[in-house]
């Protein structure tokens, strides 16, 4: 949630077209499979490898504009897209991170740029770079693409709202692609590869190419009581909490462990002025390293701030409202 991150781009394999999709007045039914929803698709004489067949048909639908996009990860989180560090990028195709090292971001949550429906929700194996891939159709002939995904967590047919968890980050692809954990997204309208990727907006504004950090305003609902992020959320997969301290009523800063790779996270999470940039902070500082901090004005929470403690005191803690907390060095083993 820094301002500003290190981008850790992978090389990505273009897409294909997309078919272009007419307009009809008809009521939008529910979706019914035209190919088996599992497994890795296959493509039939001509078709492009790279514009991998839905899984499901979904009626068309009139549009006259844009859906709404949102930027696909979860309020509050700061991502860097980049468009022009894979070589194999010809158009408006973004890569999303926002760790510092090559594996930071593996297994953060990925969302719903917007409402639609999941026409494919699969591994391509060997047919293209993809990876596991989910595309969405929001009806008027515009798709979106999540692709390199560690784990999906729809399937086809499946309608979903904006902002509702897809699968997390990842580095799948096909067999000999050796990329690092990132999210490849698309927006696309019409039937012209690459004329028919277009560029993306996010909360009303095109994003800045060919580089751009910016904060995630999907779902956050303008303020409520409950806040929609916990420090599992916010630090990712892997992390379980191993203590907390209540900062007044503000907030509450946590301390993560990750037994899988040794990493400690910690994050600060809001209670009140939800959805409102209040100054709020994390920090962690592994003994005898320099402290890693997270500060500034934030909707929801601050971090997350992970290092490599393995068998190494840290110090830890935050900042909400009026309150902070620092704790002594301590978690040594």
């Amino acid at each position: 949630m820094r301002a500003s991150r290190v981008l850790t781009v992978g090389f990505v394999l273009t897409c294909g077209l997309m078919a272009g999709q007419a307009a009809s007045a008809a009521p939008t039914p529910a979706p019914t499979p035209s190919a088996a929803p599992t497994g890795t698709p296959t493509t039939g004489p001509g078709q492009d490898q790279n514009n991998p067949p839905d899984q499901v048909d979904v009626p068309d639908v009139s549009t006259l504009a844009a859906p709404s996009f949102q930027l696909p990860f979860p309020c509050g989180q700061s991502w860097t897209g980049n468009s022009s560090g894979s070589s194999a990028h010809r158009s408006y195709e973004i890569d999303f991170n926002r760790g510092g090292t090559a594996n930071a971001d593996l297994g953060d949550t990925v969302v719903a740029a917007a409402a639609g429906t999941v026409v494919i929700s699969a591994h391509q194996g060997s047919t293209n770079g993809y990876g596991n891939l989910v595309k969405l159709d929001h009806g008027g002939g515009w798709t979106s693409y999540y692709a390199h995904l560690n784990a999906r967590s729809v399937s086809a047919g499946t309608q979903v709202r904006q902002g509702q968890k897809l699968g997390t980050v990842g580095n799948t692809s096909k067999p000999g692609n050796n990329i690092s954990p990132h999210l490849h997204f698309e927006i696309r309208n019409g039937a012209s590869y690459p004329a028919n990727v277009r560029k993306a907006v996010f909360n009303g504004v095109t994003f800045g190419y060919p580089n751009q950090t910016l904060t995630s305003k999907n779902s956050c609902g303008g303020g409520g009581s409950t806040n929609p992020h916990t420090a599992a959320s916010v630090c990712g997969s892997g992390y379980k909490v191993i203590d907390s301290a209540a900062l007044g009523s503000a907030g509450t800063a946590y301390l993560l462990y990750n037994a899988g790779n040794g990493n400690n996270c910690v994050a600060t999470i809001k209670k009140t002025s939800l959805g409102k940039n209040t100054a709020t902070s994390a920090f962690l500082e592994v003994k005898g390293k320099s402290r890693v901090t997270d500060s500034g004005n934030f909707g929801y929470y601050a971090g997350p701030v992970r290092a490599s403690a393995s068998g190494t005191c840290v110090k830890w803690g935050g900042k909400a409202g009026s309150s902070t907390y620092t704790s002594a060095f301590e978690h040594c083993d």
